[in-house]
């Protein structure tokens, strides 16, 4: 990408935006600009008109895209190639929806027929819990499941679960215990009734320290109330895994396939289970359907009426060219409130990288900050900031018709819906046009560029084209970048040195006179704290 001929011509055309005729509050007023900057299909509207740029910059954007063969290794990615080259793995995602891609090949012919199977097992054995066919160890039926993972294992899950019940009643309560720290599983066993509850295990390799830690004390709260693994427990791992072995015998395990990672595993045995034990497998199927639209939708659309191709591009604009170091999503939906914590994960962990996919130092990091909070909450914390103090993009997300319609009435002549749409349109103007005043503390720049997604509602299939255009922009940014959005090294070598620090710990537990011996002295200063439970200094 940075030594392509587009690239350089997107550089020469920044200092132009720096000038007052390219302000924003000039920009907005060209005529028909909306309809020029916008994009949409049925139930799902993309308007970057906000945005800090022209038609000339669009076209370069989209040479870009030409240039970088972003649809052709989109199409590749899709069709089941390698494209997660460090790890020698396809990254398959899309074909979880049920939605195949014409040109899929993948080297295996049973892949396609094993996730059939698994969902076919998710679809059988999630309505025999919800209707009582499979119950506990007490013969109680099951009210309750918790799920048992850390980052791409339960982030996206939650992140649905909890928007589809602005529409969906669930009928088995889901709740997420995603930290090793202690006080999450007490406030998880203090919701929950022992014998009506489900523990579902994510984990590929069975192996995850965090997870493992949390199923070890699963094991023994199931032990304490005399109820049995093999009726209580339910794993999603890989074939032949700790957790899919039959000498450890649990109520039923489902397979995750090494082509699907879990940043991206919503739409897999993941999100599956859960979802479709909380609100039913047809609800679930309704979800992967919105997500496969979304899917061809990125697969066909040409590159200036592709939604999550655009999004990228004007991401990779406003970080490699105007140097915005972060990024906000701020959904005006309170259904919406666990989505910036996913799409944290998804887009930091996918392109978050310093290198390029033949392992090649780029001339600046890939990616940016992303973070979020539902609005109107985001304007009473962090928009003080936003509108004064460093500028960084916004992406807005409204939604038309709201899950809950009854007992509604009017506030200054409006309703709370209406409010909301308020408060959400003011925003994304003040942070274009600014405002001029006498006073320096209340004068505000503008120029502070924001897009605006739009959904007709807050339906599984709306949520499914949601997720699924978060997808495909941050696979998008990769490929356009240069760099593989599948690979996640850089978590790795925090685990590797907290496995020496638990080595000492566990001597310590072993044997009350160890010394702790290592060679970071604050890491010392710490251990020692730790079995003190205090600090001395």
């Amino acid at each position: 990408m940075y030594a392509s001929d587009s690239f350089r011509s997107l550089l020469k055309h920044a200092p132009r935006f720096d000038t007052p005729d390219y302000h924003l509050k000039q920009m907005i007023k060209t005529p028909g600009r909306l309809a020029d900057f916008s994009s949409g299909l049925p139930g799902f509207f993309f308007d970057f008109s906000r945005q800090r740029l022209d038609r000339e910059v669009i076209q370069n954007l989209k040479t870009l895209a030409q240039e970088t063969k972003a649809r052709e290794m989109f199409s590749r990615m899709a069709a089941g190639d390698r494209v997660n080259t460090t790890e020698n793995r396809s990254a398959l995602h899309t074909a979880a929806r049920g939605f195949i891609s014409p040109g899929l090949r993948p080297e295996d012919p049973r892949i396609l027929y094993d996730m059939q199977a698994v969902a076919r097992k998710i679809s059988t054995f999630s309505k025999d819990i919800r209707n009582g066919t499979i119950t506990g160890t007490s013969g109680q039926p099951f009210t309750d499941a918790v799920v048992v993972g850390i980052g791409g294992s339960y982030l996206g899950c939650e992140f649905v679960y909890k928007a589809l019940q602005a529409c969906h009643c669930p009928k088995i309560n889901l709740h997420f215990l995603s930290n090793v720290d202690i006080d999450n599983f007490g406030q998880v066993t203090s919701r929950i009734s022992p014998g009506t509850c489900l523990w579902i295990i994510v984990s590929k390799s069975y192996t995850t320290t965090e997870t493992m830690a949390n199923l070890a004390q699963v094991n023994a709260y199931l032990k304490r109330h005399k109820l049995l693994p093999q009726d209580h427990l339910v794993t999603i791992t890989a074939k032949g895994s700790p957790g899919d072995d039959p000498a450890n015998p649990v109520l039923a395990s489902f397979h995750m396939f090494d082509f699907i990672g879990g940043r991206y595993s919503v739409s897999s045995a993941v999100g599956g289970v859960p979802l479709s034990l909380a609100f039913g497998y047809e609800v679930f199927e309704r979800f992967l359907k919105g997500c496969g639209r979304m899917d061809r939708h990125a697969l066909d659309a040409p590159v200036l009426e592709n939604i999550p191709l655009m999004a990228a591009l004007i991401s990779i604009w406003n970080i490699q060219v105007l140097g915005y170091t972060a990024q906000a999503v701020i959904p005006y939906s309170s259904a919406l409130s666990k989505l910036a914590p996913h799409v944290q994960q998804l887009y930091m962990e996918s392109l978050g990288k310093g290198v390029d996919r033949n392992g090649k130092s780029l001339p600046c990091p890939a990616g940016s900050i992303i973070f979020g909070e539902p609005g109107t909450n985001a304007q009473h914390s962090f928009f003080q900031l936003a509108h004064q103090g460093p500028a960084f993009p916004v992406e807005f997300i409204g939604v038309l018709n709201p899950g809950y319609t009854k007992n509604q009435v009017t506030a200054k002549g409006v309703f709370n819906h209406q409010e909301l749409w308020a408060n959400l349109i003011a925003q994304t103007m003040a942070l274009a046009e600014g405002q001029d005043h006498d006073l320096p503390a209340r004068t505000f720049t503008g120029n502070r560029p924001s897009s605006l997604l739009v959904l007709d509602n807050l339906s599984a299939e709306s949520l499914g084209m949601l997720l699924s255009f978060y997808e495909a922009r941050t696979v998008f940014e990769g490929f356009i970048s240069g760099i593989n959005p599948f690979d996640q090294f850089g978590v790795e070598l925090g685990k590797v040195l907290a496995a020496t620090l638990r080595k000492q710990m566990a001597a310590r537990n072993h044997d009350p006179s160890h010394e702790f011996d290592h060679p970071d002295t604050n890491a010392v200063f710490y251990l020692k704290a730790l079995f003190k439970k205090r600090i001395d200094q």
